[in-house]
């Protein structure tokens, strides 16, 4: 365990962070795990999750972020920490106006506003590592968000993100990495997907403590294709087992939501 301080205990990170949600056709399931090697030298995790519900009725939206900081930089866990409240504040106060574009298929009005408010969450990273006296890439992390709309009759799902990490899709027993398309784009390039869902598909979003043993080490995508064949989703103590699936080098921090279609 990291050694704690007494007067900064509302500070802990708890080992593992684990969250559920099921609304109309979709089920999600989200979890954040310490990894080996921190636990090996006594630190805390470095990833953060938070998932949050914005508005009410068919206009709300549950919103997933996760990111990861590097291990070596000193101030990781609380950059993603800070980018991913940073990035909730921001949909939360733009959730009506989201919620709409989402219906009306306005990617593009969602492309521009979501990278708006994932840049603004970057520049309060820079400024931060300033005030600190770091590198930008000393204080920084790679962030991925998911919108999910909680209206049954929309079955639009936006992603988005900067930095390290991944999304992948699960359909038809066939993982497809969708931001392969983007490696051209810098390592630190804004990324938006906006989709329509089918039933049967399993979205998976990750740091990059999962997103590199997905990309590659066939065995781990393999085995969470056959664990996750069945139609019915995992529940919290299966898919937080399913997270922590060992593999020889990637003892990093994992975090990951996946959302299962009906």
């Amino acid at each position: 365990m990291p050694v704690a301080d007494p007067a900064g205990l509302p500070g802990l990170t708890p080992d593992i962070v684990l969250e559920g949600a099921q609304y109309g056709g979709w089920t999600l399931r989200a979890a954040s795990v310490r990894g080996d090697s921190a636990r090996f030298r006594g630190e805390a995790r470095r990833d953060f999750l938070l998932v949050a519900r914005f508005g009410g009725g068919p206009d709300a939206l549950v919103l997933v972020v996760l990111a990861g900081g590097d291990r070596a930089a000193p101030g990781a866990a609380e950059a993603a920490a800070e980018v991913c409240r940073s990035v909730a504040g921001a949909v939360g106060r733009s959730q009506e106006r989201l919620s709409q574009d989402i219906r009306d298929g306005r990617r593009e009005a969602l492309r521009s506003g979501l990278q708006r408010l994932t840049d603004r969450g970057y520049g309060q990273l820079r400024a931060r590592a300033a005030e600190l006296g770091l590198p930008e890439d000393g204080y920084t992390a790679g962030l991925r968000g998911l919108l999910l709309p909680v209206d049954p009759g929309c079955r639009t799902r936006i992603c988005f993100g900067a930095g390290a990490g991944g999304l992948f899709r699960l359909r038809d027993g066939q993982w497809r990495d969708l931001e392969e398309a983007a490696t051209a784009a810098a390592p630190a390039g804004f990324r938006f997907r906006a989709s329509v869902a089918r039933p049967g598909d399993t979205l998976l979003l990750c740091t990059g403590g999962l997103a590199d043993p997905m990309r590659e080490e066939e065995p781990l995508s393999a085995e969470l294709s056959a664990r996750w064949a069945d139609a019915a989703p995992p529940g919290l103590a299966a898919f937080l087992a399913d997270t922590q699936l060992r593999l020889k080098g990637y003892a990093d921090d994992r975090t990951a939501a996946a959302v299962w279609e009906a």
